[in-house]
């Protein structure tokens, strides 16, 4: 198929920012995306083209395919786009972790396992078998 060259230009660009590309399967949607404005026969039929090469890896799942770049086809992007070996697509960039909540608060003595909470340790919780009713002396 017949893909102007402008709207190659911008797949091209996008699944290489990206890494990824996810396309309907509606073949007779009009443009494919907000972000990426060309019709969406075109993104379908060049990743199909991209696949048979080897350039992606697709999986499908509920009516949309989603397209994978693969190492030959960031080279290949990268020799199309005239882009430097130092940049990279979004989904090698390694992200930095957020570190987990630290919890403020006491912390309690005793046991956490299955003897403490068996032997009773800490207050009691609730109205069942821990808590004594009325004036009954503790133990």
């Amino acid at each position: 198929m017949l893909i102007p060259k402008v709207n190659r230009r911008k797949i091209y660009e996008y699944l290489f920012k990206e890494g990824v590309v996810i396309a309907l399967n509606d073949l007779q949607r009009g443009r494919h995306s907000e972000d990426l404005d060309v019709p969406n026969l075109h993104v379908v039929k060049l990743m199909q083209s991209f696949k048979s090469r080897g350039y992606v890896k697709e999986t499908y799942a509920w009516r949309h395919h989603y397209y994978y770049l693969t190492n030959e086809g960031i080279d290949y992007l990268r020799e199309q786009l005239g882009l430097p070996s130092d940049v990279i697509p979004q989904t090698l960039v390694e992200r930095e972790q957020p570190s987990l909540p630290r919890f403020g608060g006491r912390r309690r003595e005793g046991d956490f396992g299955r003897g403490g909470y068996r032997r009773g340790g800490g207050a009691p919780r609730g109205r069942g078998r821990g808590r004594p009713m009325g004036d009954a002396p503790r133990e």
